[in-house]
């Protein structure tokens, strides 16, 4: 893996609200927008400005962790498809949790089921509310 690769992002679009979360050495940036139709329909430009505004590309990208829910359909699926697609282009890791994983809104244990190796890479089985 290239050294330039430095940086964690959480994305978790399957509840009210659609959050980016970036996790560098000793920096941590996070961003939400409501979860509607009309973001999740530009998620992609969404993802891209925050990264932009906080000087990250995926280029910098080591992982990329997703909630697969249980979630909304839509935005759980958008997610997943804009995450697939830009892995084909930056080559990096991505991995699944579960709604249920975050506990009073810390999405750090994410990254401690990671270094359990809890969490298994390239694989995401998503949960959908119906």
């Amino acid at each position: 893996m290239s050294k330039n690769k430095i940086t964690d992002l959480i994305i978790d679009a399957a509840s009210e609200k659609i959050l980016f979360k970036l996790i560098s050495k000793n920096k941590t940036y996070t961003n939400e927008h409501e979860n509607s139709r009309k973001n999740f329909d530009k998620f992609s430009i969404l993802l891209m400005k925050f990264l932009k505004k906080k000087q990250y590309s995926f280029e910098k990208v080591r992982n990329v962790f997703i909630n697969q829910g249980p979630g909304k359909y839509t935005s759980i699926r958008t997610s997943m498809a804009t995450i697939k697609a830009l892995r084909l282009v930056y080559g990096f890791n991505y991995y699944g949790f579960n709604s249920k994983d975050i506990v009073d809104g810390d999405y750090l244990k994410i990254l401690q089921l990671f270094k359990q190796k809890k969490l298994i890479k390239n694989l995401i089985k998503p949960l959908y509310l119906s």
